[in-house]
């Protein structure tokens, strides 16, 4: 079974993870919110800290709740972003501002586990030892404290009124009822938050109605024109100019987030191409792969792979981020009426 159809072994929660100071320019493009390919590297180096502590834990998949933000940004009639002032030359001059954007951050990360056993190893995590699952839950969330998300610092947990943060590993039931019972509980100890979902179907249909009109339309057309509010003029029955736009009722939380990268060129051996990072990791230049994602309310979703996000690489050079969302009929209210953030184009 592919990774994109396989159930869980367990679910890692680490509820009201604090991060500051995250990299809040997400791509080129875009600004708002940190990259999922940002988490999916998180996911990967917290997962080669599990390897190298002997915890018996595979990190397939990673879905992310936002709770609270603060973007640093200056707010006018062009938003700027506070940037800090670099120690001057040593020769006294004054060193160049790098535009940074930070954003502040209150999250809560869902990883997809499997099991890594031995032939015939029986493992007492997802059994009957609650003692050993919350030493273990404890144990990986002390790791997240020295590591960086986003390029932001971890900060020490801070419990208040009706905020949880205490680490969980759970098993994943084999019978659906108890999967769907479960996840509704979760789903609800996930509010108030608002998570990032993949809607490349939006971006097809934008795409297929625009060519409706204009054959020559790319997908760059489709994405620039779905990121926006489009608003064109016409006159009323009494011949006044009206302005509308052509966002459905309630999609303004519809927003144009980077989700991989494209190989520019051949796949060069380590050490062949000069001061790459790496001298012995495969190189190749890419360029990013962009595509349309939603913010919707954690009680909106119907199964946990409607939240994870994972990797996937292609023989021709595509790597991508995937997400298992599927939406629901437009009778069911698809749209979230009151999302607190959005990725904004640059």
């Amino acid at each position: 079974m592919s990774l994109t159809d396989r159930e869980p072994d367990g679910l890692l929660v680490l509820p009201h993870v604090r991060v500051q100071n995250a990299n809040a320019i997400s791509s080129p493009l875009t600004h708002g919110f940190p990259s999922m390919t940002a988490f999916l590297g998180f996911m990967w180096a917290l997962g080669r800290k599990l390897a190298a502590a002997d915890i018996p834990l595979k990190l397939e998949k990673v879905g992310v709740i936002c709770h609270w933000h603060q973007e640093q940004t200056q707010d006018g009639y062009v938003r700027t972003f506070r940037l800090s002032r670099n120690p001057v030359d040593k020769d006294g001059s004054t060193a160049a501002i790098v535009e940074e954007g930070r954003i502040h951050l209150d999250l809560t990360l869902v990883f997809q586990l499997k099991m890594v056993k031995q032939p015939g190893e029986t493992h007492l995590l997802f059994q009957s030892d609650e003692a050993l699952r919350k030493e273990t839950a404890w144990a990986i969330r002390d790791m997240v404290g020295t590591m960086r998300i986003a390029g932001g610092s971890v900060l020490p947990p801070q419990s208040g009124p009706g905020v949880r943060v205490t680490p969980t590993l759970i098993g994943w039931p084999d019978q659906e009822e108890e999967r769907h019972a479960l996840f509704r509980r979760l789903r609800r100890q996930w509010l108030p938050g608002f998570t990032l979902v993949g809607r490349d179907d939006l971006l097809q249909q934008r795409l297929e109605q625009l060519r409706l009109q204009t054959p020559d339309t790319t997908a760059l057309d489709a994405w620039l024109d779905l990121s926006r509010f489009n608003y064109r003029s016409s006159r009323n029955e009494k011949d006044r100019v009206v302005w509308t736009h052509d966002r459905p009722e309630g999609a303004g939380w519809i927003v144009p987030i980077p989700v991989g990268y494209a190989a520019l060129s051949e796949l060069y051996a380590g050490g062949q191409v000069a001061n790459a990072r790496d001298q012995s990791t495969p190189f190749r230049f890419v360029e990013g792969v962009y595509s349309i994602g939603q913010w919707i309310s954690p009680h909106r979703l119907q199964r946990i792979r409607d939240l994870l996000w994972w990797g996937e690489s292609h023989d021709d050079g595509l790597y991508r981020c995937c997400n298992g969302y599927e939406p629901l009929p437009v009778d069911d209210d698809e749209y979230p009426s009151h999302p607190p953030m959005s990725a904004e184009t640059l």
